[in-house]
C-alpha cells in the first residue's frame, strides 16, 4: 500500500478515525484553490504518522502475543505517558 499515490481517499481512510476523516474533508473541500496543495501536504504527512503508528502498534501486539519481549532498542515510556495523564486530569482536562 506504500508505493501507491496519496489521494483524498487514501488520506480518508489512513486516519482510521471518523471524526479526524471528516475535519479533513472539511478542510479539503473548504480550501481555496491557492491553499489546496499545503492542506493536502499536511494531512498526508499526519495520514502517514497515524498510518505508521498503527502499524508499529500491530507489530507490537503481534511480538506480545507470541510472547516475545519489546524489539531490540524499544524504550518503555509508559511510566512518563501515566504522570502526564495524572497531571492533565488533575488539570481538570478531559
Amino acid at each position: 500500500m506504500s508505493d501507491q499515490p496519496w489521494t483524498i481517499e487514501r488520506i480518508r481512510d489512513a486516519l482510521r478515525d471518523p471524526d479526524l476523516a471528516q475535519r479533513f474533508l472539511s478542510e479539503i473541500n473548504k480550501a481555496p484553490a491557492h491553499q489546496l496543495l499545503h492542506v493536502f501536504a499536511k494531512w498526508e504527512r499526519i495520514a502517514k504518522n497515524r498510518q505508521a503508528a498503527f502499524t508499529e502498534n500491530q507489530e507490537i501486539i503481534a511480538r506480545e502475543q507470541r510472547g516475545e519481549g519489546p524489539a531490540e532498542g524499544s524504550i518503555d515510556v509508559t511510566e512518563r505517558v501515566l504522570e502526564e495523564a495524572a497531571r492533565i486530569r488533575s488539570r481538570g482536562a478531559a
